[in-house]
């Protein structure tokens, strides 16, 4: 039972902390609503669910294998963060009373997940850590809890969102959010060009 509660720990701590999946899902709780941002939600967990479950099954030696496919993840990762920092900061602030945006789709949520640092890490350390002995059951037992975990962390992020718009009923606070949340993509992005240059 201890190693299903640290699996569950480990889980939400990776997946309730600040990244641009919980960004994203914020962002799109303020503009688009709860109900809206689900897809998005959906489509980010078991996008990372497939991640982790490769992780799990020996994705760690073909990234040793092939090290330009690691380089190739990194950056296409940081060039996804920019771009993402670039769609916040240029938003006009309209929130989406008339249905005029989209909210992010699932199969944006599942590939910022693909192209996540964050998820990475927390795919490889996470199995490193609980199916480090090679037993199939441990990559399915810690993918089932963190499948959990992750869908309530980002939907809490995106219910969080919700909440605010009403405090983002005037264009010029929407446009305040979206700067900060673009500010904080490229302190993301930053750091990562820093450790990819070392």
């Amino acid at each position: 039972m201890s190693t299903l509660l640290s699996m569950a720990a480990f889980a939400l701590a990776a997946s309730i902390s600040p990244g641009p999946v919980n960004v994203v899902a914020l962002a799109s709780g303020a503009r688009h609503g709860f109900r809206s941002s689900m897809r998005h939600v959906t489509g980010a967990t078991f996008g990372f669910v497939a991640l982790l479950l490769l992780a799990g099954f020996g994705l760690h030696t073909v990234t040793s294998a092939w090290p330009a496919f690691t380089t190739l993840l990194r950056w296409g990762g940081i060039a996804f963060l920019a771009y993402m920092a670039w769609a916040l900061a240029t938003d006009k602030g309209d929130l989406d009373s008339g249905g005029k945006s989209r909210p992010p789709s699932m199969w944006l949520g599942a590939g910022m997940q693909w192209v996540n640092p964050k998820a990475w890490l927390a795919a490889a350390a996470g199995m490193g850590t609980f199916a480090s002995a090679g037993r199939m059951a441990d990559v399915w037992v810690f993918a089932a809890i963190y499948l959990v975990v992750c869908y309530a962390s980002i939907a809490a992020w995106a219910a969080a969102g919700s909440l605010l718009r009403e405090a983002l009923a005037q264009r010029a606070r929407v446009r305040a959010l979206n700067l900060a949340l673009s500010a904080m993509l490229l302190v993301s992005a930053s750091y990562l060009v820093v450790e990819a240059l070392r």
